[in-house]
């Protein structure tokens, strides 16, 4: 079983950036889809953006596109989200996750995910 722990996060202003990581141990981390999810207080956890194994495929929610990017590093065993143009609503406990079994699929649905980091908290003042 691969375990997650993110780092990062931290307060910025509004239109700043942050850069958060998630060290992967355990596991085949290559195989892996890896995904960061978001939860605000009082919301659910949301989709925020994912990579397949391969690297090949990437995918945003709506809300992040053109602000947030996703990567990964194979021989690092870490996947990193660089977060620019940072809003008041981005604020929220981020969490990184783990899909394994070399999908084709990237999925956006928590349930999907078997693995999942403690979380960073980002906090965006305006």
């Amino acid at each position: 079983q691969v375990q997650l722990v993110e780092s990062g996060g931290g307060l910025v202003q509004a239109g700043g950036s942050l850069r958060l990581s998630c060290a992967a141990s355990g596991g085949t981390f290559s195989g892996y889809n890896m995904a960061w999810f978001r939860q605000a207080p009082g919301k659910e956890r949301e989709f925020v953006a994912a990579i397949k194994w391969s690297g090949n495929s990437l995918d945003y929610a709506d809300s992040v596109k053109g602000r947030f990017t996703i990567s990964r590093d194979n021989a690092k065993n870490t996947v990193t989200l660089v977060m620019n143009s940072l809003k008041p609503e981005d604020t929220a406990v981020y969490h990184c996750a783990a899909d394994p079994g070399y999908k084709y699929y990237i999925a956006h649905v928590a349930s999907v995910y078997d693995a999942w980091g403690q979380g960073t908290q980002v906090t965006v003042s305006s």
